[in-house]
Parts: structure tokens; sequence; C-alpha cells
């Protein structure tokens, strides 16, 4: 299983886009939503209420 790059939700195999860029990093995404959040956007999970990465950082305040 692979998690989302952006929002931290498991991807089962065979769904999501793979994103890779030319310094070989590789980025899943599970749906257009979080792939224009982090590409297009440059938005920070940290900051999105509805990702995993925001909840963790809210209970652990």
């Amino acid at each position: 299983m692979v998690k989302c790059s952006f929002c931290g939700s498991n991807l089962e195999i065979g769904t999501g886009k793979m994103f890779a860029k030319n310094d070989s990093s590789v980025f899943y995404y599970c749906s257009n939503k979080c792939e224009k959040n982090h590409l297009k956007l440059k938005r920070t999970p940290r900051y999105i209420k509805w990702t995993q990465e925001f909840r963790k950082a809210k209970t652990t305040k």
C-alpha cells in the first residue's frame, strides 16, 4: 500500500496517480483534488483541514 503524498490516505494497488519529477522524486495522489492542491496551488497539507497531517498536528498541540 502507498500513501497519498498530500492527504495521507491509503491507495490501493492500481488506483491514483504517480507523478515523477526530474530530480527523481515521486509523488502519489489519490485524487485530482490532492494533486492540484499540492502542485498547482502549492498548499501545505499541514494547514488544510481535511488532511491527516492537519489532524495529527492539531492533536499534538
